[in-house]
């Protein structure tokens, strides 16, 4: 059976009209739990985000009324609403059943995983359940936002090599999978309706130089157990058809580069993938070379945990030897030709230093045309036009770049492909088949393959907000669905994906505004003629014609008011925009819709 989740949106749903199917039931929520809560046998599975999309992952198990969460993270702002630099999903749903949520459990340290937790556990203050170096970067991340926590009562570290978790009622057991960042676990669920596997992001790369290879021999264990009735399964790479590019194959490419290169190398790629940077620091002293990072310009800046800080990590968990990789201030008298250079902007962050270097806001570096650039990092989706400008940029300036575009082996990826998808369903038998983390093509993907390829007999593509009710030996089902978004945190306010802000700001960049402001007297006639600017409408009508029209048209219409009709402001408003509208849609076209902001003086 493979259930592909409704076009249905649940807003829209008039009162008298009732859908029978039992695989939507849109719940009317009052805040409280159904009394057979405690003694239902099915566990239940639900995303907030991290369905049909990469990043934000934040999902919820329920067994016996009881919740734990899996992972906290961040996602990818749309771009049009311009807000500030984090978006995380909505947990008021959640918020409601706090008493309810056991513990959050953590599955690896990237930042759409865990980096919500400084703006959502604070409504929740459960016990988060990680490996040392996730509990590390939020330990560091909470003092530095001077959060009240406990850090040993609140922040509950488990070994990387695997773990038994009691958080009754279920007991989650952890074990290591190869991943971009240390320490990275797939969890399995155990409840007394059967046991789900939770893949987390993994992939099989058995070349990891800072950690032992995927756990296979539980990994085949909890595969081949009958009682295993579903597997959640991390989908983001699914289409790609090659093998895996290892560490120790980075490490070669960067070798050879560094050779070749006249002058400065200068590598980019995701600040705590720790064995990147150790495969960095191996190619640069392979090379005849000397490993920095750029730490920051401002040595004192709010409060981050970013590249020095992983450099530390890395050092203190023993990953990387204090010798392997200085900073540059510590190397930058040394001939370029020496000189092996680290820095963050692989996505074209607005203030990461490769983007601040290619805008020449950096006075203690200057990119110079010997250099060599290295992406070593694939393009996260939604950044395509940032990290555009940046290959643009270092065109222009005549510096050579390598890509995964055009050089192989410059990126091993921390998502599984096709061939290592293969070998996971060999392994892995589950029953029930629930792709995550991943756009819906590739979902759909990766639950064909675990039908074909795992056996498995129900593949249930889902939404965010969808709950499916699992049993052993069962059909799934989705049994409840909730409304889910975002959230983005702009200064210090929480504002919705439903936020009038937002959808202005939205219509106002694709349809432009008009901003009118009348002279008029207390009985509403004019008093001069009204003054007329926009944004995104005529900036470029050099010659003022647009402008005098609306200017023109507005005078008529109000003028052809009513005694009685321009008393009222709302009136006058309405006549505006009517007025506005002629012009501007016969000039730009009958679907454009721009915002109006009217101001009154009284004359």
């Amino acid at each position: 059976m493979v259930k592909l989740h409704k076009n249905i949106e649940p807003e829209l749903v008039q009162d008298d009209e009732v859908d029978t199917n039992p695989d939507l039931i849109v719940n009317v929520d009052d805040g409280e739990q159904p009394e057979s809560d405690a003694h239902d046998e099915k566990v239940y599975f639900m995303a907030l985000g991290g369905l049909e999309h990469v990043g934000q992952n934040m999902y919820l198990y329920k067994y016996k009324g009881k919740f734990i969460v899996v992972d906290c993270g961040m996602g990818f702002l749309e771009e049009e609403i311009g807000a500030g630099d984090v978006q995380y999903c909505d947990t008021k749903w959640l918020e409601k059943r706090k008493k309810d949520v056991v513990a959050f459990v953590i599955t690896h340290g990237h930042e759409d995983h865990i980096g919500a937790l400084k703006y959502i556990w604070p409504k929740f203050r459960k016990p988060i359940y990680c490996t040392r170096f996730p509990a590390e970067i939020l330990r560091q991340t909470f003092r530095g936002m001077e959060m009240d926590f406990d850090p040993k009562k609140d922040i509950v570290e488990f070994d990387a090599a695997g773990a038994t978790l009691k958080l009754d009622p279920f007991e989650v057991e952890t074990f290591h999978v190869s991943h971009s960042v240390p320490e990275a676990q797939m969890l399995i669920i155990k409840t007394g309706a059967g046991k789900i596997l939770h893949t987390g992001d993994w992939t099989f790369n058995d070349d990891n130089p800072i950690e032992p290879a995927t756990n296979y021999e539980r990994l085949r264990e909890i595969g081949s157990d009958p009682k295993l009735i579903a597997c959640a399964c991390d989908s983001t790479s699914v289409s790609r058809q090659t093998v895996q590019t290892t560490e120790i194959q980075v490490r070669d490419t960067l070798t050879q580069i560094m050779r070749d290169a006249p002058g400065r190398v200068i590598v980019t790629g995701y600040s705590r993938s720790l064995a990147r940077l150790k495969m960095f620091a191996q190619a640069a002293h392979d090379s005849g070379r000397m490993a920095a990072i750029k730490e920051r310009s401002n040595q004192n800046p709010v409060p981050y945990v970013g590249l020095p800080e992983f450099r530390e990590m890395g050092i203190k968990f023993d990953y990387l030897a204090e010798n392997d990789i200085y900073q540059y201030s510590e190397i930058k008298d040394l001939p370029a030709e020496k000189q092996a250079i680290f820095l963050t902007g692989s996505q074209g962050e607005k203030y990461a230093m490769l983007t601040r270097l290619c805008r020449g806001q950096v006075k203690e570096m200057k990119l110079m045309p010997t250099d060599t650039v290295v992406f070593s990092a694939i393009i996260i989706p939604g950044r395509e036009q940032d990290v555009s400008f940046l290959y643009n940029k270092l065109a222009k300036m005549g510096i050579r770049t390598h890509t995964i575009y055009d050089t192989d082996h410059v990126h091993a990826s921390g998502h599984a492909g096709r061939p290592e998808l293969e070998r996971f369903y060999d392994m892995v038998h589950p029953q029930v088949s629930i792709p995550m983390h991943g756009d819906y093509i590739n979902e759909m993907l990766n639950g064909k393959m675990a039908m074909e390829r795992g056996g498995a007999k129900h593949m249930m593509l889902v939404r965010n907000g969808e709950m499916i009710a699992l049993a052993d030996g069962a059909e799934p089902y989705v049994c409840e669905t909730i409304d889910t978004g975002f959230v983005v945190m702009e200064g210090e306010t929480e504002r919705s994906a439903n936020d009038q802000v937002y959808k202005n700001r939205k219509k106002i960049a694709s349809n432009g505004a008009i901003f009118v402001t009348l002279p008029v007297d207390k009985r509403g006639f004019l008093k001069g003629t009204p003054e007329v600017s926009s944004a995104g409408i005529f900036e470029s009508d050099t010659t003022g014609f647009m402008k005098r029209q609306i200017q023109i048209e507005i005078t008529k219409a109000i003028d052809a008011l009513s005694k009685t009709e321009r008393k009222s402001q709302d009136n006058l408003v309405r006549t505006v925009q009517t007025a506005a509208n002629k012009v501007v849609r016969a000039a730009l076209g009958s679907d454009k819709k721009p915002q109006y902001s009217v101001h009154f003086v009284q004359k």
